[in-house]
């Protein structure tokens, strides 16, 4: 028996002991509606005109902290009890007059008869107004004896060739646990994954814009949803693409045949050792580097420098600092340093010994002891609440967000409150004890029955992952253990793809869903078959890191120019070209000590420490990396990293003390410049290899020697002794490549 049905009747009969007006002519009304007309349900009726006309969305009668102006409803009618509470019984019942329906304040407030904040919501002419009166001149019905139940919803077509600037009209069917079939196309919402790419009225009609790719339209009656997904070719002819290194140029080049967008060609040696150096190792390849690898006729170089790269410390530095934000390794106060450094020591290490994934988050998740002992521990530190840390681990490790289903049914995705807090359980036999360090816990598992009460139900729920039935956890057995095996199941739906799609986002800037850390149903990848090969083969290759970013970085689609040709310059989705990114915070600042020769200090850490290798937040007092955004370490999305330029960014690279003290660094490059008695020509190809990774082109060194031979005066007009103005002429060259596009960027 459902909730709905138990507690109905109770409620009915409480009322109708009070011996309220409204209940008789309720009962009343309803026998006499019967015989006129067909039934209308609560549920499958009246809730979906409501959601259709937006009462009960978050910003009106649905909103958080009591709805709007006394009247509350649940969001999206998931608790249609509470709803037909809501309407029928609070306020005095003065919402509903079903003696003389047309004074209403439910109608007359949709229909702006009378003020109503929200506005006009629904016309006196239209079919949904006409359903709610016919529902209040019937009685008020909640449900009858022969209620239905909504079993799915199926968009016609699901998927289609749609042209640029042309329409696909979408009829929406919803399916009812006795067989019936209803055409819902003008209740049901309609929402498109990028309003660039296309638009969808409330009827369901699609119309593409002027820009190819893949587009999805989510469809949501009830509690039901389904997605409409277009392909919006750009029609261009693809006589040729590159030759595949690997599977992954298979699944990239045929979507681009399929959608008519021509790649660009493949980069040339000097930028794809500097996107590679700054993508696998977080720094701009040195000279010799540079020099040897340009020199190469090796036609496997590019494949034998991604090796290199993936087994030196910078991997492991740069892949820590993307890692420990993500995992909160934050330090409040001065108890949190020895959590910080082992936590982040973990990490580093696990990454530079290609310890598995599935082993790293298992370690994470069933961490017991102290963190001197078990630095996993620290996690447990940092994140407290059992639901904080579902709700991490859900983002983080399957790309599941499931903060919302904490209050309420989730709006986008099929998880309840049922769902979170059963979650939550897996979390709820985990033991502190003080230890002889302050400010740090002996974590351990307490034995007992793993449970977790929905606060809105008040039913204890047991550990269950996502739908998935975990069976009966016995008290001596970790839970965390029976969830870290379900993860890493080859049958999870959401573990292995949500790394591949992350790692993916690292390296070509967009996840092939995104955001990256919200996998549904409702929001699907722009290429799934690429993204179901990526998964299987991490899976096979036994959750191997190093393994996929070698895949992902040997491919030819990785290796694409950024430079645009003149058909794929409006390609955000489909990786016609690679996108050009601004270097994160910590990389930038190093590849400013690598072309200044100066060295940024950091407390606590040895000389030489680069900032891609720092453990913690704490370091985010430097001026530099607050500008440039280096994460807080505040929650596990990626969002919280600035990516984005602002005129503090270039305000600081032009003139901050920062800059200037680096450039004008003692035996710095500007300096040894000076004093070198190499070619001056010699010195500007140098000068090029540190910040681009090139060799100046002629025009470049024509530019730079005007500007070094060039005589100067001083502030009285007198002309600068020649060793002092050759330095300062080295720092203002130096200055003018570091605030450059090319520099800044990684392309």
């Amino acid at each position: 028996m459902s909730r709905d049905s138990q507690v109905l009747p109770a409620k009915l009969s409480m009322l109708s002991l009070q011996g309220t007006l409204c209940v008789c002519l309720l009962l009343i009304n309803s026998v006499s509606a019967a015989e006129r007309t067909k039934p209308i349900s609560f549920t499958n009726d009246v809730i979906p005109v409501l959601t259709k006309a937006g009462c009960n969305t978050g910003v009106c009668h649905a909103k958080a902290g009591g709805g709007q102006n006394g009247f509350q409803l649940s969001l999206l009618g998931f608790e249609s009890l509470d709803d037909y509470e809501a309407i029928v019984m609070d306020g005095r019942g003065r919402r509903v007059f079903p003696s003389s329906p047309d004074q209403s304040l439910l109608l007359k407030k949709a229909a702006a008869l009378v003020p109503h904040g929200g506005g006009m919501r629904l016309t006196p002419e239209s079919s949904g107004f006409e359903l709610l009166h016919n529902w209040i001149e019937q009685g008020m019905r909640y449900s009858n004896e022969n209620a239905i139940d909504l079993v799915s919803v199926e968009v016609q077509p699901a998927r289609s060739v749609l042209e640029m600037n042309h329409q696909q009209q979408l009829n929406v069917l919803a399916k009812y646990s006795d067989g019936s079939i209803r055409d819902v196309t003008s209740l049901a919402l309609y929402e498109v994954n990028s309003e660039a790419m296309a638009h969808v009225d409330e009827e369901g009609l699609v119309k593409a814009s002027d820009i190819p790719g893949k587009v999805a339209v989510m469809v949501r009656y009830q509690g039901q949803v389904s997605v409409y997904t277009a392909a919006v070719p750009l029609g261009a002819p693809v006589e040729e693409v590159p030759e595949s290194n690997n599977f992954v140029d298979d699944f990239v080049f045929e979507n681009l045949k399929e959608l008519g967008i021509p790649p660009s060609p493949i980069c040339d040696d000097a930028t794809f050792l500097r996107r590679v150096s700054l993508d696998i190792s977080g720094r701009i390849p040195t000279e010799k580097e540079t020099t040897e690898f340009l020199a190469s006729s090796d036609p496997d170089k590019r494949d034998i420098v991604i090796q290199r790269l993936l087994r030196s410390p910078g991997y492991a530095d740069y892949f820590a600092s993307k890692w420990t934000p993500l995992l909160k390794n934050r330090r409040d106060n001065a108890s949190d340093i020895t959590a910080n450094f082992a936590f982040h020591a973990w990490i580093r290490d696990s990454l530079l010994a290609n310890v598995s994934y599935d082993q790293i988050v298992r370690e994470l998740l069933a961490a017991t002891g102290t963190v001197v002992s078990n630095p996993p521990v620290a996690w447990y530190k940092r994140v407290k609440d059992p639901k904080e840390q579902l709700e991490d681990v859900a983002q983080l490790f399957l790309g599941v967000r499931m903060q919302c289903a904490q209050c309420h049914h989730h709006p986008f995705e099929r998880w309840s409150q049922d769902d979170y807090y059963s979650l939550s359980a897996f979390f709820s036999q985990i033991g502190r004890k003080p230890t002889a360090t302050a400010g740090e816990d002996l974590i351990f598992h307490k034995r007992g029955i793993a449970t977790a009460k929905n606060v809105k139900s008040g039913e204890n729920l047991t550990p269950a992952a996502l739908g998935a039935d975990m069976g009966e956890i016995p008290p001596d057995v970790d839970p965390r253990l029976k969830l870290a095996d379900w993860m890493s199941s080859p049958e999870n739906p959401y573990f292995a793809k949500a790394l591949v799609n992350r790692y993916w986002k690292h390296f070509f800037s967009r996840g092939l869903i995104e955001p990256e850390d919200d996998i549904r149903d409702t929001n699907p990848p722009t290429n799934p078959e690429l993204l179901a090969a990526l998964e299987k083969h991490f899976i096979d290759s036994g959750y191997d890191l190093k393994e996929m970013v070698r895949t992902i970085t040997s491919s030819k689609a990785y290796q694409l120019s950024a430079m645009p040709n003149e058909h794929n310059l409006g390609d955000r989705q489909n990786y016609s070209r690679f996108y050009p990114r601004r270097m994160q915070a910590e990389v930038l600042l190093d590849a400013i000590d690598d072309l200044t020769g100066a060295t940024t200090r950091f407390a606590n850490l040895p000389k030489g420490t680069r900032a891609i290798a720092l453990p913690d937040n704490s370091y985010n007092s430097s001026q530099f990396l607050q500008v440039f955004g280096r994460p807080s370490s505040l929650s596990v999305c990626e969002c919280e990293r600035v990516q984005s330029s602002s005129l503090a960014q270039s305000l600081h690279l032009i003139n901050s003390s920062e800059i200037k003290t680096k450039l004008a660094t003692g035996n710095g490059q500007a300096d040894q410049f000076a004093k070198s008695d190499e070619s001056t020509e010699a010195k500007i190809h140098e000068m090029y290899l540190l910040a681009y990774s090139r060799k100046p082109e002629p025009h470049e060194i024509e530019t730079a020697l005007e500007y070094l031979n060039a005589t100067a005066l001083d502030a009285e007009g007198k002309p600068i002794a020649p060793a002092t103005l050759e330095k300062q002429n080295w720092q203002d060259l130096l200055w003018a490549l570091m605030n450059t596009k090319e520099f800044m960027f990684n392309h």
